[in-house]
């Protein structure tokens, strides 16, 4: 009978980059709920309802991606500094204006579509549907955030 599922090297290489995708996706939840507390302006109540929607779907996303690392029998990275050590997006400035900060969100999310985008590649190549879907549910979503936190800008 086949062995079924990935070998132990996929599994490994699917988990290095979900948890990559993972460090960036706490920190740029981290600095949306950061900018939720402390953004100002005539558009506070706008943006103060856009981003608590964003970064609750954000603390969901966290623990399915985590959980998919446990699943492929690896341990998901914990704490600011494994997260530190993983992604390259900076924390937030609460000083910025209400559009520097939608526009370090903008940034922000397009690094985590970037890494989305290179761990949906390694886990196509792989074979790896599963990890691939979840990572494009990712997309789906982070695609639709930077969307409208770029409409507030036009």
């Amino acid at each position: 009978m086949p062995k079924a599922g990935l070998d132990a090297k996929a599994k490994k290489a699917a988990a290095e980059g979900l948890s990559k995708l993972l460090a960036d996706t706490y920190a740029v939840y981290l600095k949306t709920h950061g900018y939720h507390w402390n953004v100002r302006g005539p558009n506070f109540a706008q943006l103060h309802g856009l981003f608590m929607t964003q970064y609750t779907e954000m603390w969901t996303a966290i623990d399915e991606l985590a959980e998919r690392i446990r699943a492929l029998g690896e341990l998901a990275p914990q704490g600011y500094g494994a997260f530190g050590n993983l992604s390259a997006i900076k924390d937030g400035d609460p000083n910025k204006d209400a559009d520097g900060m939608v526009r370090d969100l903008i940034d922000g999310h397009d690094a985590l579509i970037a890494t989305g985008y290179a761990v949906l590649g390694q886990a196509q190549e792989a074979g790896d549907e599963v990890t691939a879907g979840l990572v494009t549910d990712r997309l789906t979503v982070h695609e639709k955030h930077r969307w409208m936190l770029q409409a507030t800008l036009a």
